[in-house]
């Protein structure tokens, strides 16, 4: 992914947008053992914190910001008080201003559009395109 100006940081802005400080994490897992998505992501939410504190640009690939469903299980059980719902809006804002599309209606064939429910796919396009 093309990254941001020189001036930024993926880290900096994302906790620009999500008025969250990723440091503010020590990597205790809390918020991965809770997450009631977690067996559908690819990186665990707390690896993708780390990732973002190490300036990791890979977790821009990761589909865990396209999975969270911000149910804010995480922000529950973080001693911190981290909202990774913020955090993972935030890498999706970030995803979307580059206009490039995480999901495209023109590739759905018309059994998936007719399988899926309506406010699926409705919600889907809001969060995943640009």
């Amino acid at each position: 992914m093309k990254q941001l100006a020189r001036s930024d940081t993926l880290r900096e802005k994302v906790e620009e947008l999500s008025g969250q400080n990723v440091f503010a994490c020590y990597q205790c897992g809390m918020c991965s053992a809770g997450c009631p998505l977690s067996e559908e992501m690819d990186l665990l939410p707390h690896q993708v914190v780390r990732g973002l504190q190490l300036e990791d640009w890979t977790v821009m690939e990761s589909n865990t910001m396209w999975i969270c469903a911000s149910c804010l299980t995480c922000e529950a059980r973080c001693p911190h008080g981290v909202d990774l719902a913020c955090v993972m809006e935030a890498m999706r804002q970030l995803y979307l201003r580059k206009s490039l599309d995480h999901i495209a209606i023109d590739k759905l064939t018309t059994e998936e559009i007719a399988r899926l429910p309506q406010i699926a796919l409705v919600a889907s396009f809001r969060k995943k395109t640009g």
